[in-house]
């Protein structure tokens, strides 16, 4: 039995056209230029406090927070108003199909989002009563924390040693091998192969298919 647990921004969907347009209007509401899509995509995968305070190389205070309660603003008016296109990378749609098929497979979801996006999104697509287990950024502390991993490992009950974090971020393979689990990174996301290499991962993928084998499956 293995425990499989996902990234989702970078990793299973391609997000960074929202997120980005999203933090550039809280960045606006504050008066602050906004950031260049590369560093935007650096942060993806912190919880947007620690994200924005990174980008802005500032403290995490009361403006932070207005900027947080803005781009989530914005991010929601997004998804209701406009065109979202957040779509599944290459592949991904039927990897999950195959795993969640499986009965030695178990699946859960660790990401920076919040629980409503998360939610939202697994719904739209009918995954959601395929997660055995799921933690956001409203719940746990940022990655490279491995609360998320480890309180999914607990659900689950699982240990961390029977268990992959997949992610496309330096923070998902940080949290990974903090929590003790396998850590496999995914190249076709916001961090190159070199970055995830000496962040610490195992494995180092270039598509869905080569995943098959690390989880385990011919």
């Amino acid at each position: 039995m293995r425990l499989v647990l996902f990234d989702c921004d970078g990793t299973l969907i391609d997000s960074a056209a929202v997120i980005h347009a999203s933090m550039e209007k809280a960045f606006a509401d504050e008066g602050h230029p906004a950031p260049e899509l590369a560093h935007t995509k650096s942060v993806i995968g912190l919880t947007l406090d620690v994200a924005m305070s990174r980008l802005l190389g500032c403290k995490i205070d009361e403006m932070i927070h207005r900027m947080v309660a803005n781009y989530k603003r914005h991010s929601i008016m997004m998804r209701e108003t406009e065109t979202c296109d957040e779509p599944f990378y290459d592949g991904i749609w039927d990897l999950l199909q195959t795993l969640s098929k499986r009965d030695d497979i178990l699946l859960g979801v660790v990401t920076g989002k919040s629980r409503r996006g998360l939610d939202n999104l697994l719904e739209k697509h009918g995954l959601a009563k395929s997660m055995i287990s799921t933690r956001t950024a409203d719940e746990c502390p940022s990655k490279p924390n491995p609360a998320m991993v480890l309180e999914c490992c607990s659900d689950a009950g699982m240990d961390p040693a029977e268990t992959i974090v997949i992610g496309d971020a330096i923070y998902d393979i940080q949290m990974a091998r903090n929590a003790g689990a396998m850590a496999v990174g995914v190249s076709w996301g916001y961090a190159d192969a070199g970055q995830l290499h000496d962040a610490g991962a195992h494995h180092v993928v270039s598509q869905p298919a080569e995943l098959m084998p690390i989880i385990g499956i011919d």
